[in-house]
């Protein structure tokens, strides 16, 4: 006999925590599906944004390969009609060989029945068998004659129909090559709308990263397929000084998180001035050593924020690439900047185009003159 220990009481405490435990488990599947699905977006996002900026220069390459296609399917086209004309003239010269053939049996026959007639006339008339004997050998020349011909003809059919086949084969040939670069034309097109897709989506999570700086001289931009992260220096340094200060590190190391993670893409880092010379004191000797030291110690904020150093690039143009005047103050203050300039790692792209060209010089050009054959009268027979 079983006892049953119970009570409805305890049955209903048992009950209680039931609930409460699929209450906390429920809670925790939606702020970790929550946690989940933000992440997701902002990888979409910055997978999105890593091509953007390939596609003007890559379109060049694109048509140039289209016209290349153009080009295969025209040669196409004239080699399809040299066949063509390769394959009337082989026809013709069938019919000739037919021809001769059948003019070679009447000659023979003819032959024959001289020669009989030559044996039974051996014992009559000797003017009238001088006069057959001189049918048979001129039968017999034209015979030899037609003979050389025929063989001539059917030396030359062969060869027309061997040169028939070559062509034949180049065109399979052709064709097959049309159809590959056909198809890198594709692949090449799918890898440039992949890295529009992913540079999109990496200018679309710089400037959320960064939408608070905005209003404080920071603007993100798209310009030739790259996206220029410019900052005032008035944002980044004091004036004179190439040490970053605390706002500009701030927006520095949100860059920074976006991009560290980033493979397929190079970083490169200007520092610009106006052309009012540099007379602080110390190690700087102009503008130009002052913006290179600017454009490096970004660098470093960068490279410590995990970003790859083989990717990163500090440049100092100086006053030497500005943006607008350098007669007004707005000018010039909008000329003292530091540009951040993300572009696309393009050596899958590059390796592309490489091996388009190759197979475009293995491309050779078919073309077979079709000679014609001269082809000779049959002589009359008597």
């Amino acid at each position: 006999m079983k006892i049953n220990f119970t009570t409805p009481y305890n049955q209903k405490n048992m009950n209680n925590i039931r609930i409460k435990l699929l209450a906390i488990l429920l809670i925790s599947t939606i702020g970790f599906t929550s946690c989940v699905s933000s992440k997701k977006y902002k990888d979409l996002l910055g997978k999105r944004e890593s091509i953007e900026q390939e596609n003007s220069k890559l379109k060049d390459d694109n048509r140039n390969l289209r016209t290349s296609n153009n080009e295969r399917a025209s040669l196409i086209a004239k080699q399809e009609k040299q066949i063509s004309n390769l394959v009337e003239d082989t026809t013709n010269l069938g019919r000739n060989y037919r021809s001769m053939q059948g003019r070679y049996k009447g000659l023979n026959k003819n032959y024959q029945d001289l020669l009989a007639q030559n044996q039974n006339l051996i014992k009559g008339n000797q003017r009238e068998t001088k006069k057959i004997l001189a049918q048979l050998q001129k039968s017999q020349a034209d015979l030899i004659k037609r003979e050389d011909s025929l063989a001539v003809l059917e030396t030359e059919f062969n060869k027309r129909k061997s040169e028939l086949d070559v062509l034949s084969q180049e065109m399979a040939a052709m064709q097959e090559r049309l159809r590959q670069k056909e198809l890198a034309y594709n692949t090449l097109n799918d890898e440039v709308k992949r890295k529009d897709s992913a540079m999109m989506a990496l200018r679309n999570s710089v400037a959320d990263a960064l939408v608070g700086f905005e209003g404080q001289g920071l603007t993100v931009t798209t310009r030739n397929g790259r996206v220029y992260v410019s900052m005032d220096n008035k944002l980044m340094f004091a004036s004179g000084s190439f040490n970053v200060n605390s706002n500009g590190k701030n927006a520095l190391n949100k860059l920074a998180n976006v991009l560290k993670d980033k493979q397929d893409i190079n970083i490169l880092v200007e520092g610009h001035t106006d052309s009012v010379p540099y007379r602080g004191s110390g190690n700087l000797n102009d503008n130009w050593d002052l913006s290179s030291k600017r454009a490096t110690s970004i660098v470093r904020i960068l490279t410590n924020g995990n970003i790859d150093p083989k990717k990163i690039t500090a440049a100092g143009r100086g006053e030497f690439n500005p943006i607008a005047s350098n007669a007004t103050a707005e000018g010039r203050a909008k000329n003292r900047r530091t540009e951040i300039i993300l572009m696309p790692d393009l050596s899958n792209l590059y390796n592309m185009v490489v091996d388009g060209a190759k197979a475009e010089d293995e491309v050779e050009s078919i073309e077979a003159p079709v000679e014609e054959i001269p082809v000779e009268e049959s002589p009359k027979t008597e």
